[in-house]
C-alpha cells in the first residue's frame, strides 16, 4: 500500500504531465500549429469535451493504468466518470468492479477553465483530490473524505510564470510542507511559483514557495465579491439576488458599493485560488440552488470542478459552504449539481453570510 509521502509524488507527477501536455497544445495554437482548441469533440459524462480536453484525458487514463499496475485505485474524470483499476497477473492490468480494492479514490479535472483557455485567455487549472483507501468502501466517497489537493495553473501562452497550490488535512501534509498553523494543524495549504520555459518541452523552475494563509479583514467593499451567472437563462434571477444583497450591505454594512467589483473567470479551481489569495473576498456560484428562466436544467458546478479546489481554499483558512450556508458535502461523481459560497476568512463569512441568507428565495 503506497503512503501519504508516495501517493503526492504520484499526484505531482500526474500535475507535471498535464502541465506540459496542456502547456505543450497551447503554445501550438498560439503559433498556428494546430487545430482550433474551441472545437468541440464530443460530450463527456459531465460536460462538453473541446479539443483542448482530448489530450489530457489521455495522459489521466495512462498515468492511471501506470498507478494501478503497482496498486488499485479509482480514477475520477468529467469525460469517463469513475474507473477502478488494479494489478493483474504478471504485471498486467485489470479493470476493477468497483470501489472495494482497499486503494484510494482519485479525482481529477484536468482542464478546469477550457473555456478561458481554449481562446487563449485566462489561465485554466489542472484539478487533482485524493480519498484515501478505505477498506470496505463500496460507493463513491464524499467531498468530506478528500485530504489532498492539488492544482496546478495552466496559463495562456504569454505567460512567464504559473502557480502550484498543494492543500491537504487529515494530516496528509506533503514531506516538504512548513509547520502548520498550531490553530489548525491538520490543515495547511502551500502556494508555489514556478518560472514556465519558452517553449513546450522545458522543465519549470521552482522560484518561490509561501505557506497560503487567509488574512483577517471583515470588509465589505473595495474588493471583488463576484456572483457567477454563467449561463444566460440564469442571469436574471441570480441578478435579483445579487441586487438584493448589495442592497443589504449598503443599507446595513456602510458598503461603498462604487468600489465593490465584479469577475467572471469560468473556473472553479481559478476562483477559489483568488478567494484563498485575498483577490476576492467572498464568491456565489448559486446555479444549482435557483432555476433557469426558460425552466431547462441548471448549467451548474460539478464535483471533480471543485474537489481539489476545496481543500485547498479550506487550507488556507478560507470558508466554503453550501448555498445556505452548510458545510459542503457531496458524493464525488461526474454529475450532481453543487451550489456554493466562500468567503475569504470566518470574520467576513460571519458579516455576510447572514444578508447572503435574507435574500435566497
Amino acid at each position: 500500500m503506497h503512503d501519504s509521502a508516495t501517493w503526492w509524488a504520484e499526484l505531482e507527477e500526474l500535475g507535471r504531465r498535464l502541465e506540459a501536455c496542456v502547456r505543450g497544445q497551447v503554445i501550438a495554437a498560439a503559433n498556428g500549429g494546430a487545430a482550433r482548441l474551441a472545437d468541440i469533440a464530443g460530450a463527456g459524462v459531465g460536460d462538453t469535451t473541446f479539443a483542448l480536453d482530448v489530450e489530457p484525458e489521455a495522459v489521466v487514463l495512462a498515468w492511471s493504468q501506470e498507478c494501478a499496475r503497482r496498486s488499485p485505485l479509482s480514477v475520477l474524470t468529467e469525460e469517463s466518470g469513475w474507473r477502478h483499476l488494479g494489478p493483474g497477473p504478471d504485471g498486467s492490468l485489470s479493470t476493477l468492479e468497483g470501489f472495494d480494492h482497499g486503494g484510494p479514490c482519485v479525482i481529477v479535472d484536468p482542464v478546469d477553465g477550457t473555456r478561458n483557455l481554449m481562446f487563449d485567455l485566462r489561465s485554466a487549472w489542472c484539478e487533482i483530490a485524493l480519498v484515501p483507501p478505505l477498506a470496505g468502501r463500496t460507493e463513491a466517497p464524499h467531498q468530506s473524505e478528500v485530504a489532498a489537493g492539488l492544482l496546478v495553473e495552466l496559463p495562456p501562452s504569454r505567460a512567464g510564470r504559473g502557480l502550484r497550490l498543494r492543500g491537504w488535512c487529515q494530516g496528509w501534509a506533503p514531506a516538504d510542507a512548513p509547520g502548520t498553523d498550531p490553530m489548525r494543524p491538520e490543515h495547511g495549504c502551500i502556494e508555489d511559483l514556478f518560472e514556465l520555459p519558452s517553449d513546450a518541452t522545458g522543465d519549470l523552475l521552482l522560484i518561490g514557495t509561501r505557506v497560503l494563509e487567509v488574512d483577517d479583514d471583515r470588509r465589505v467593499d473595495n474588493g471583488f465579491l463576484p456572483f457567477f451567472r454563467y449561463h444566460p437563462h440564469q442571469r436574471a434571477p441570480l441578478a435579483a439576488v445579487e441586487a438584493a444583497f448589495f442592497a443589504r450591505l449598503e443599507a446595513h454594512e456602510g458598503a461603498h458599493l462604487r468600489d465593490v467589483y465584479d469577475d467572471q473567470y469560468i473556473s472553479n479551481a481559478g476562483q477559489l485560488v483568488l478567494l484563498a489569495q485575498g483577490r476576492y473576498r467572498f464568491i456565489a456560484d448559486l446555479r444549482a440552488a435557483l432555476a433557469r428562466t426558460d425552466g431547462g436544467p441548471p448549467v451548474t458546478s460539478k464535483p471533480y470542478d471543485l474537489a481539489g479546489a476545496v481543500v485547498c481554499a479550506r487550507g488556507a483558512g478560507a470558508v466554503v459552504h453550501d448555498a445556505h450556508g452548510a458545510d459542503l458535502d457531496f458524493p464525488l461523481d461526474a454529475t450532481t449539481p453543487v451550489a456554493w459560497v466562500a468567503y475569504h476568512n470566518p470574520a467576513t463569512a460571519d458579516r455576510l453570510a447572514p444578508h447572503l441568507a435574507a435574500c435566497l428565495p
